[in-house]
């Protein structure tokens, strides 16, 4: 551990009720913005409709335009937002509503490119979702775009904005995980995945998930945000992916795998085991850690910490709140434990208040309006699209897929 990691582990592990308890300060995510402060989100699907609602909460925020190219979602969209201009087109959006200074994208991935490139010329400020594209091509597009901005571009990889995920990597850096050994992650969810649609014209369109052309499949719509949790704990990307899928459970003519799994190796001999499935809804999603010390779980709005039998006491333990799963004993993350211990309420402040979007569209106009940095750069993302289009690559194919590390870099070739 390095001598500055040393010393934040101090800090942490500090005092009468101390180590998990005093971090983070929820006060520090999320946002309050300048009133009048205006935007607008262009794809209003199942994750557009999340933004709209997550974004009617943060204070000085206005919805001033919504954009799709499905009529009936613009419309749905419309009740949520009455106040917001609707468009069918992007371009009419910049034309006609020149006031908006801020843009979140989160259309299918394959029409990311289109829309990011339009409103960075447009000078606004971009989020976009990911993964950044279906392609590597596109990706590279839009991260070299991004670059040449002179405004805030962001990327919605939600777990470097997570505060109990900042919590956690604080103890991950430090002695209480000692030395990693292993990694997993799930991401398990009983649907379909299959959008019914009104008009049978768009019915492809609004199903682009299941369309191989386009879709990165779980590996890389789902995995994707997973496998960047590991990369930002461990500063690491992997060597190589191996793995498969079948369509297991919606026998309904689909082609892209329904259940997967995958082994993503690194250069230091580590590896991280992926699996995820529309089949089931048992254990959920979480990524999971193994050190020496303890293992830590992550589960978006939960973490736990499992501390080893002859890992050494640092003392805080005393005033945790503790869970039990199965024979295993975790020590909760709780965000501000210290005032919620002394007031009597630690279990009332188990889990998130809010969704992990939430912390991540506060991050970022808390950079638009403040000047904060930003979490996720257009490189960071970049690198996780290349990581989830490779993971998708090794799924569709059976084989080994080696990772180039030159691939990495947004400005290769």
């Amino acid at each position: 551990m390095s001598p500055a990691d040393r010393r934040e582990f101090m800090r942490v592990a500090a005092g009468t009720v101390a180590g998990l308890a005093l971090l983070p300060d929820l006060s520090l995510y999320g946002a309050t913005v300048a009133a009048g402060h205006t935007t607008a989100v262009v794809g209003i699907g199942r994750q557009g409709r999340s933004i709209l609602s997550e974004l009617q909460k943060i204070d000085g925020v206005t919805i001033a335009a919504i954009c799709d190219l499905d009529p009936s979602r613009l419309r749905g969209g419309g009740r949520r937002v009455p106040q917001a201009a609707q468009y069918g087109q992007f371009a009419e959006l910049l034309e006609k509503s020149p006031g908006v200074e801020s843009i979140f994208i989160s259309t299918p991935t394959h029409l990311h490119r289109e829309l990011v490139l339009m409103a960075i010329a447009a000078g606004k400020h971009v989020y976009c979702e990911a993964p950044l594209a279906h392609t590597l091509e596109d990706a590279r597009a839009i991260a070299t775009a991004a670059r040449g901005s002179k405004k805030i571009f962001q990327v919605g990889l939600q777990g470097r904005s997570n505060p109990v995920y900042a919590l956690a990597r604080t103890f991950y850096k430090s002695e209480a995980i000692r030395k990693l050994v292993s990694m997993r992650a799930v991401a398990n969810k009983k649907t379909s995945g299959r959008a019914p649609s009104p008009d049978p014209t768009r019915e492809k369109a609004r199903n682009w998930l299941l369309d191989p052309e386009v879709s990165l499949g779980l590996a890389g719509e789902w995995g994707t945000h997973q496998f960047d949790v590991f990369h930002w704990y461990t500063d690491q990307y992997p060597v190589s992916i191996s793995g498969g899928g079948s369509v297991m459970a919606w026998e309904d003519g689909r082609t892209v795998p329904d259940t997967i799994d995958l082994t993503l190796r690194f250069a230091d001999g580590r590896a991280l085991q992926y699996q995820a499935n529309l089949g089931s809804s048992y254990e959920g999603r979480y990524e999971v850690f193994h050190g020496l010390n303890s293992a830590i779980k992550l589960a978006w709005t939960h973490g736990w910490m499992f501390k080893e039998a002859d890992a050494s006491t640092q003392g805080w333990e005393v005033y945790a709140n503790r869970q039990r799963f199965h024979n295993d004993e975790g020590i909760t993350l709780i965000a501000e434990a210290t005032q919620l211990a002394a007031q009597g309420k630690l279990k009332e402040g188990v889990g998130l208040p809010h969704d992990s979007l939430y912390y991540a569209l506060g991050d970022f106009l808390s950079s638009v309006t403040d000047g904060k940095p930003v979490v996720t750069s257009a490189e960071e993302g970049y690198r996780a699209t290349v990581i989830g289009i490779l993971a998708n690559r090794a799924v569709t194919t059976g084989q080994t897929v080696t990772v180039d590390p030159e691939l990495l870099k947004s400005g290769s070739s």
